[in-house]
This record gives C-alpha cells, sequence and structure tokens, in this order.
C-alpha cells in the first residue's frame, strides 16, 4: 500500500525535529516497501504556565518531550507528570515555572524562586520554620504577588520586671514603647520605665516599670502649753498654786508623700495649720514672808537654829542628786507632772522616786532652794533626786553629790 507522505503532513502541528523524524520514517518505510510506520506518533497537550498547545510528538518520556519541544526547566519548576514518566496518547503535561521572590529575616535578604501560591507555602518549601512568637509579612495565609518580598522578625526573649513580679517575655519589637504597647502594658501619669521609651530593645534586656503615687498624708500633732508664772503675795515663799490649768492645742500637718512600687521614697511637707492653739498653764508663786516667832524660854532650839540657817522646816533627810537640762537626750520638754520646763528653763524642777516624795510635794534642796516634785526619771529611784538646771554647763558644774532635802507638804 503506497502512502501520500506529504499528505500525512499536511494539516499536522509538529516540532521541527518530529517533523524530521516523521520524514526519517517514511523514507525508511518506503525505501523497504512496506506500509507500516517504524514508530506511532502521539497526541499531547502541553500547558506552560496556564497557556496550552496540542502537538504531535514520538517522544518516549516526558523529558524527551520538553526536549523536543525546546522547552527548558529549571529545579525549582513544576513538571506533572514526572519528567521520567512514559508519553501516551492524550496525554496532557504541565508545566509551572518557578517565580523570582525575595526572603528578609531580621534584615538580611535572600533571593529565591518557588512556585509556592501563598507565603505558607513557600516558607515550608524553603524549611524555614517559623517559632511561636516570630512576626512574618504578609501573613503565612496570604497569597504571594509578583516579586513579593516576605518579611520575617525573630522573637528574643525580654526580661519585664512590673511592681509585684518579673516575667520573661518574648518580643519582635523595636524601642521600649513597642514592647510595652506589644504586651498591653499601660504607663499612668507619674510611672516611669528604665530604659527609657525611646531605647531600643535587645535580646536579653531587663525593662523595669516603675509604679510611682503621689498621695496627700494628713496628720494631726499637738501643740504642747506653755507654764507662764505670776506671783501670789497671800501665798507663803516656796508655796505654788495652778490657777488655770493648760490645754494642749492641736495643729494639722499636710505632706505630698511619693511612693515608687508601693514603697515610700519622700514626704514633703506641704500646709501647716493650726486647729486649735493652746492654753497657758498659770501658776501662782507664793511672795509672802512668813513671821518668825520669838523663841520662847527653855523650848528646844534645833529647829530655830535651823531656821536661822535659811532652812524651813519639814521632814529631812539626805539623798544622792544630780542634774538635768531641758536640753538632755530623750527630754521630751513637758515633766511627768505636766510642767513645760522647756518654755521656763529656769523653774525649781526636780525629779524624784514618787514612792519616797509624792510627785506635786514642794520640797526645799540645799543649795538650790525651793522647788516642786514634778518630774521623773528612769534612773531616779529611791533616795535619788535630779535637778533641773537652765543649762548644759550647770549640769556638768554640778556633777553628783549628797544634799539636805526637807519635804514641805
Amino acid at each position: 500500500m503506497s502512502l501520500d507522505k506529504k499528505g500525512m503532513l499536511r494539516g499536522l502541528r509538529i516540532s521541527k525535529n518530529v517533523a524530521i523524524k516523521v520524514i526519517s520514517a517514511l523514507v525508511i518505510s518506503g525505501s523497504i516497501g512496506t506500509a507500516t510506520y517504524a514508530a506511532t506518533i502521539d497526541k499531547i497537550v502541553v500547558e506552560v504556565d496556564g497557556k496550552k498547545k496540542e502537538v504531535y510528538t514520538y517522544a518516549s518520556t516526558v523529558k524527551d518531550l520538553l526536549s523536543d519541544e525546546e522547552i527548558s526547566v529549571t529545579k525549582e519548576d513544576k513538571v506533572y507528570p514526572a519528567s521520567s514518566n512514559k508519553i501516551t496518547d492524550g496525554m496532557k503535561v504541565v508545566i509551572e515555572k518557578a517565580k523570582p521572590f525575595s526572603i528578609v529575616i531580621d534584615g538580611k535578604e535572600q533571593k529565591v524562586y518557588s512556585t509556592a501560591k501563598t507565603v505558607g507555602e513557600l516558607l515550608k518549601e524553603k524549611k524555614i520554620e517559623l517559632r511561636q512568637y516570630d512576626k512574618v509579612y504578609p501573613a503565612i495565609h496570604k497569597a504571594l504577588g509578583s516579586k513579593q518580598k516576605v518579611m520575617i522578625q525573630r522573637a528574643f526573649p525580654v526580661t519585664l520586671h512590673g511592681s509585684d513580679q518579673s516575667q520573661q517575655l518574648w518580643s519582635t519589637s523595636t524601642t521600649v514603647a513597642d514592647f510595652l504597647k506589644e504586651h498591653q502594658v499601660s504607663l499612668d501619669e507619674f510611672d516611669r520605665v528604665e530604659p527609657a521609651l525611646e531605647e531600643n530593645v535587645k535580646a536579653n534586656m531587663a525593662i523595669k516599670v516603675i509604679r510611682v503615687e503621689k498621695v496627700s498624708d494628713v496628720l494631726e500633732e499637738p501643740i504642747p502649753f506653755s507654764e507662764v508664772k505670776q506671783e501670789d503675795a497671800s501665798l507663803s515663799i516656796g508655796t505654788e498654786k495652778t490657777i488655770q490649768e493648760g490645754i494642749a492645742g492641736k495643729k494639722k500637718k499636710t505632706f505630698e508623700v511619693i511612693k515608687e512600687n508601693g514603697k515610700e521614697i519622700s514626704r514633703n511637707l506641704q500646709k501647716e495649720e493650726i486647729i486649735q492653739e493652746a492654753q497657758n498653764q498659770k501658776v501662782a508663786v507664793g511672795t509672802k514672808q512668813e513671821v518668825m516667832q520669838e523663841k520662847v524660854e527653855g523650848q528646844k532650839t534645833e529647829t530655830n537654829e535651823a531656821k536661822s540657817e535659811g532652812e524651813p522646816p519639814g521632814r529631812e533627810f539626805y539623798v544622792e542628786a544630780t542634774a538635768y537640762s531641758p536640753n538632755c537626750g530623750g527630754c521630751q520638754g513637758i515633766s511627768a507632772g505636766g510642767y513645760n520646763y522647756k518654755a521656763n528653763p529656769n523653774m525649781k524642777l526636780i525629779a524624784v522616786d514618787p514612792s519616797i516624795i509624792p510627785l506635786g510635794t514642794k520640797v526645799w534642796v540645799e543649795g538650790y532652794g525651793y522647788a516642786v516634785a514634778g518630774d521623773t526619771g528612769g534612773a531616779i529611784k529611791g533616795h535619788r533626786i535630779d535637778l533641773l538646771m537652765p543649762t548644759e554647763a550647770q549640769v556638768y558644774s554640778f556633777g553628783r553629790k549628797q544634799v539636805k532635802i526637807k519635804v514641805l507638804q
């Protein structure tokens, strides 16, 4: 059976290589006088990046087909089915060309080629793993665009010290302010942050949030009353009588208190006002001279002799005496009997053991004169007394000595 070789090729869309193979086959088959082809021709659909065309081929594998059709592929391109697959009539071969992309990790950029459709597919293909707190832009589910740039920020550890606890957090923030915003840490008006908000955050950095409070604290304090003495001719010398009780006043102090993380760090007085004025204590001091009786014949003379020496009558005994001043260490200014000796340093006041000499008792002390037992002291026990002196110099000068004391009333 004779073949119309030119008619068979007419109307077929075949490549140059295929045409050569067909003609060669026809020539060979014609030369031996047979009507049988030396090879079978297959109809194939080839699709490259969505563009399709039909071809006729004698290729035995997909790889041969691509070579015949002069379609070059790289290792990043995808070919379906695989290049090693056998060609069959009616087969569809799909070639997907890889596209260029950029992946930037912490500022370092690398160029890649891929057929991935989404950011996630691209990262998986390039074996780039994302940790829990890493950030990627666009998001991993987003489709890749032409020449898309994918940005990745690796998270690093930062220690946050708060008012009551410390914790390690992960961050991709650039500044301290961004870090606090990322972790929803709000700052009040007076709060401080170390380092400053505009400082750049680095791996293993410690950030301190100091909570600052400014509050007002109002305190009431007593105002000590003063003692005012006035002479009274109706009272005997050495006799004192309270004619008006002293009343302590009150004052209010307003402080501005600054606290950091709950601990007070400063206290400043802002305002002071008097709520109630103190009322002075008024004391009458006797000036009346006692008339001495003439000596009665036959009367014992011990008492009269004592009076002639300036000693008043009364129960007498010897004590160990020391002295103190209004400015001594631990002195409060108000005696145990309520006398304000700080305001009246020249008053005649002695500290006693109340079990020996009751408070309020009028006494006469050798070398000191008339006084009132109006104070106590931790070291004043038994037959010991402490004499009030106006100055420390007088205290040191007096020292410690044995003196005679008389209890008048």
